[in-house]
């Protein structure tokens, strides 16, 4: 996926309101911090991070700061669990609760609803990793994201990124 395609998909999921919420919030996990959906559904109202200025969300340890206008989708988000979770899973601590009692929902409830407005949950994932690992060194890249390093370096590699020699580790002598 290319880049100025992977902006006009963000304009539109930061700016269209009858895209319902946690998909929209979805939506940007995946193009803009390359998440996959099985880690996106098993995130919890306790990895969201907010100091009252500042929002960051729990993806590895520390946690990764999330900008504007993201960080006020994703605070509408935790505003509206109430009234957007199932019955079943009241009091539920997860951000994408599930149907069933103390699930998260299911990865395809929400792979459709993002097919269904453009968004390719794999491709927009492996195309916002490639574009960060040319922006900055592999482990830098996995450690912000929650990635193994290997991986991270890998697609740094076929991305032929800058950084494909960066040493990682602690230089300080």
């Amino acid at each position: 996926m290319a880049l100025h395609r992977r902006i006009e998909l963000l304009q539109r999921v930061l700016t269209d309101e009858t895209v319902q919420l946690r998909t929209r919030v979805a939506a940007c996990l995946v193009l803009l911090y390359a998440q996959p959906l099985n880690r996106i559904i098993r995130l919890t109202i306790d990895d969201v991070l907010h100091d009252g200025q500042h929002v960051a969300l729990r993806l590895s340890d520390p946690p990764t700061p999330i900008p504007e206008p993201l960080a006020s989708l994703l605070l509408d988000c935790l505003a509206a669990l109430p009234d957007n979770t199932p019955a079943a899973n009241r009091g539920s601590a997860w951000l994408f609760p599930g149907r069933r009692a103390g699930q998260p929902m299911a990865s395809g409830s929400l792979r459709h609803p993002l097919k269904a407005i453009g968004i390719p949950s794999g491709h927009g994932r492996t195309a916002a990793i490639r574009q960060l690992v040319l922006q900055a060194p592999p482990p830098v890249v996995a450690q912000a994201l929650g990635y193994p390093n290997k991986s991270a370096t890998r697609v740094a590699t076929g991305a032929g990124a800058p950084w494909k020699s960066y040493a990682p580790g602690n230089h300080a002598r």
